[in-house]
């Protein structure tokens, strides 16, 4: 980040503000951590944030510090709208083009007051005033704990802001598995855990807290999954009435997609999930080595996010969406 950025950033935190904090549609781990890690810092620094967060986050991030008091644009649009609209600064992470909020985007276009974006995904838009946009960090935890740290407020991280932090590098890192993890990734934990952070029991609170019916979920997933073996290929669906049958709710999906790179020789994998509300057909796609599943998203499935982890959406019907996926498969060279 520029260091007349970082100057002006400090000028702009210089004196207290009403701050909307915001992360993408469908927040995940690190979309939550690195929300409500930046709203317990600039609480502590006399300001007075609020995360809106376009629609629910999942049940199994609900412990988060914080998570309490965030605010859900879908379910109150007229007040989550007017605290935009008083909004004297507005941050935006883990995402970086405002098509990923959904609705929340006629609002924000309209908005004059300054963006912050921290994000770690390719290609960002230009709709913010500051940006810092890094594609090298596998979370956008891992560059709050940064961005903090450039405005030389690094002894401002406590337990608290240290457990958002740590459960968005966690969940971003596929429990540090991910190419994006390195030594300075590990280097942060370890100060966190320092400070306080319970790092046996995040994990546990993260992956051992599964219903039935979603592990009963997972297994029809799993009943589902498919092997390409000669593209060294694997992928699941799941349909929106195999999903009903379960008593699917939100972040029920979360991980699944993974099970299909623990299979010997698979590179890329892939999770097709109906929602017949949207009308649209969800992807997620991971891989393994130098296969680049951004950029297949990108090209084939209108979506995207980083070399190993994507996502994307397909119109066409459950049948539809497989078959043109089996057909651009079949011309990979993985």
């Amino acid at each position: 980040m520029k260091i007349q950025d970082i100057q002006a950033i400090q000028l702009l935190l210089a004196t207290p503000k009403k701050i909307a904090i915001i992360p993408h549609r469908s927040p995940d781990g690190d979309a939550m951590g690195s929300t409500l890690g930046l709203y317990h810092f600039l609480l502590k620094n006399n300001h007075f944030p609020t995360v809106i967060a376009p629609n629910e986050f999942p049940d199994f991030l609900a412990w988060l510090p914080g998570s309490e008091t965030v605010k859900i644009f879908e379910k109150d649009k007229e007040n989550c709208t007017k605290i935009l609209e008083e909004s004297d600064l507005i941050f935006t992470l883990d995402f970086n083009a405002l098509h990923r909020v959904g609705e929340m985007e006629h609002v924000l276009v309209k908005m004059k007051a300054p963006f912050i974006m921290i994000d770690h995904h390719q290609k960002p838009d230009d709709y913010s005033t500051y940006t810092y946009s890094d594609t090298s960090f596998g979370s956008t935890c891992e560059m709050l704990y940064n961005f903090i740290s450039l405005l030389d407020k690094k002894e401002d991280i406590d337990a608290t802001i240290g457990t958002c932090i740590y459960t968005g590098i966690l969940t971003d890192s596929g429990s540090f598995r991910y190419t994006g993890t390195t030594g300075n990734t590990h280097r942060i934990i370890a100060e966190l855990i320092d400070l306080g952070v319970e790092n046996t029991k995040i994990p546990t609170l993260l992956f051992d807290n599964s219903s039935y019916s979603r592990l009963q979920l997972l297994g029809r997933a799993l009943q589902n999954l498919k092997v390409l073996a000669s593209h060294k290929t694997s992928y699941s669906t799941l349909t929106q009435e195999e999903l009903n049958t379960f008593n699917y709710v939100k972040g029920d999906t979360e991980g699944i997609v993974n099970y299909g790179l623990s299979i010997k020789d698979i590179i890329f994998t892939a999770i097709f999930i109906e929602n017949k509300d949207e009308k649209i057909i969800k992807i997620s796609f991971r891989s393994q080595a130098g296969f680049d599943v951004n950029q297949f998203a990108r090209d084939h499935f209108n979506g995207g996010g980083h070399i190993n982890a994507a996502g994307g959406k397909s119109d066409l019907s459950m049948e539809e969406t497989i078959q043109k996926f089996e057909n651009l498969v079949s011309k990979l060279t993985i």
